[in-house]
């Protein structure tokens, strides 16, 4: 397999680093924090304007048409700098529901604005009850007046305060656990009977809690076959775990730099802490770690074109341990390297720590995907 970049891949790399390099330091990231929205509007419009927000769009929707390597590297680039915009949902999450389930009419409408930077989406698909069981839907949507009528609930939408149009996940047939009976819809983010409540969380970026009483939605707003949304709903949460792999990434290269840093600068005793042997073999373990998460996001980053469903499942399992526990691995070494000043709000060795931690947390835990590779070797 050719792991090599092209030049475009290359190009892309280095245009966004430069960009974020200037726009997205520490302090600037603080404040974006303590606005209403916690995230740059103006940015939003220079990812548009850079090609970034089209990125996995086909060119005749107004896209760049790239694939699953060039969301890769711009993932990790953001993950270098803590960026707090809502890429993960509107162009990962609910672009990919798009691609895969959407009619040529709803692509045509939607992902051009998207491209372009005038929509953002959100997936809401998982509820309270559900933990992380894909097919755990108790929000039904049932037949009206040539549409449906959507009641229910939905918990920890990424970036869902913001959304213009939610896609949604319902149950249409089927008792609480059945993989089939599963449909998406597109619902707009100020249709009458829909509640949100936003909120941050721990890491910052933010999301929100969905109540749908009465929504009504017409049949156009259908996305993908009736009762079959659960193929598409795995999907778009396996290209969540590969991006997110990938963002971990370069929260590790971030730390790792930090922290190779403050062992080189801190004194202690007349010389700098980094001579000290044991510190040097704690850094050197943070490496191997960082470069097998690095070797494991790749896994999924390539297995997002795998077709056979079970392999790919297994994969993107794979890549989610491997991937949660290098990041915890670095994460936790680096704070304990920076010593106390990497507990504070002032340093931003912290502020990575929350965020790995917060997508180890993301469509599945270690733990999680843990028992369901076991559960096939078993």
């Amino acid at each position: 397999m050719d792991f090599d970049l092209t030049d475009d891949q290359r190009l892309l790399g280095d245009s966004v680093t430069r960009l974020l390099s200037a726009e997205y330091g520490f302090e600037q990231r603080k404040a974006l924090l303590k606005t209403p929205t916690g995230w740059s509007e103006a940015l939003w419009q220079r990812y548009a304007e850079l090609g970034l927000l089209g990125l996995p769009i086909a060119e005749d929707h107004g896209g760049f048409g790239g694939g699953p390597v060039d969301v890769m590297l711009l993932m990790q680039a953001f993950g270098r700098h803590l960026v707090l915009e809502p890429y993960l949902a509107t162009v990962v999450l609910g672009a990919t529901a798009l691609r895969l389930a959407g009619t040529d009419a709803q692509q045509g409408e939607i992902l051009p604005e998207v491209a372009a930077g005038t929509m953002k989406l959100a997936f809401a698909h998982y509820e309270r009850q559900a933990r992380y069981d894909l097919t755990d839907i108790l929000t039904t949507a049932k037949p009206k007046d040539g549409g449906f009528v959507l009641e229910g609930a939905k918990s920890v939408v990424l970036h869902g305060d913001c959304a213009d149009r939610l896609i949604v996940s319902a149950r249409t047939s089927g008792g609480r656990d059945d993989a089939g009976g599963l449909s998406l819809f597109l619902v707009d983010g100020n249709a009458p009977g829909l509640a949100r409540r936003g909120y941050a969380l721990r890491d910052g970026t933010r999301a929100a809690e969905l109540s749908l009483s009465g929504v009504q939605v017409p049949r156009e707003a259908l996305l993908g076959e009736v009762d079959g949304a659960l193929p598409t709903i795995q999907r778009v949460v396996e290209a969540g775990i590969a991006a997110t792999s990938a963002e971990v990434i370069g929260t590790m290269e971030a730390m790792q730099a930090m922290t190779l840093d403050y062992l080189k600068t801190r004194q202690q005793f007349g010389k700098p802490i980094g001579d000290n042997q044991a510190l040097q073999h704690r850094a050197a373990e943070m490496l191997v770690a960082m470069e097998q998460g690095r070797s494991m996001a790749m896994l999924a980053t390539m297995s997002l074109e795998e077709e056979d469903a079970a392999e790919r499942a297994r994969s993107i399992s794979m890549a989610k341990v491997g991937v949660g526990q290098a990041g915890r691995f670095v994460s936790q070494n680096a704070v304990q390297l920076h010593g106390g000043i990497g507990m504070t709000e002032e340093y931003a060795v912290g502020h990575f720590f929350r965020r790995v931690m917060v997508i180890e947390h993301l469509f599945g835990d270690t733990a999680t995907h843990l028992d369901r590779l076991a559960d096939q070797v078993a």
